[in-house]
């Protein structure tokens, strides 16, 4: 896993042989944050890492200057994993949460500017995921959901869907709640 923008740039980071996770890849990582940094200042924006894995999304965002970051996996290896990379960063701006993220988004009582959610592709009822998170009423005004998903998931008609963007088997959705 490597870390491929702003003041971490370059870092490279190996998960041990009991890792799980599918890490998002590289130039799909480059492209969105390309599209990411022509449309937001990160400077006083929170993010939200759902189901994070290798973590490698959360610190990307740490890294290109959002003010805060927190992180929710419940596997204990991919937990451990984020805490040494965050240790070894000295990052002091993010926390991580060992959990279930939907228990997590029941109780989770802030509100991010950003949420980005890389479920496992197999996980059942994949398709109520944008439901679930918007629902839950932590994305704050003007914020940005971003899924990703492989393609056989199709979001376009999603009353919050905003746009989609592909980069080889990677896609993600991007999602924004009107004001009520």
């Amino acid at each position: 896993m490597r870390i491929v923008g702003g003041k971490y740039s370059g870092r490279i980071f190996r998960p041990n042989k009991k890792f799980k996770a599918r890490p998002t890849t590289d130039i799909a990582k480059e492209g969105l944050f390309n599209i990411l940094e022509n449309r937001y200042n990160f400077e006083d924006k929170t993010v939200l890492d759902l189901f994070s894995g290798t973590g490698s999304m959360g610190y990307e965002f740490l890294s290109r200057g959002c003010k805060e970051a927190t992180l929710v996996e419940a596997d204990v290896n991919h937990y451990r994993f984020i805490t040494e990379v965050i240790d070894t960063l000295k990052i002091e701006n993010a926390t991580v949460f060992k959990s279930d993220v939907f228990r997590f988004l029941k109780t989770c009582p802030i509100h991010f500017n950003f949420i980005f959610a890389d479920p496992p592709f197999n996980l059942r009822n994949f398709e109520n995921v944008p439901d679930t998170i918007l629902n839950a009423g932590i994305l704050a005004p003007n914020g940005l959901f971003i899924l990703e998903h492989p393609k056989e998931f199709n979001f376009s008609k999603h009353n919050c869907f905003k746009e989609i963007r592909n980069y080889g088997k990677v896609n993600f959705s991007f999602f924004e709640k009107e004001l009520e």
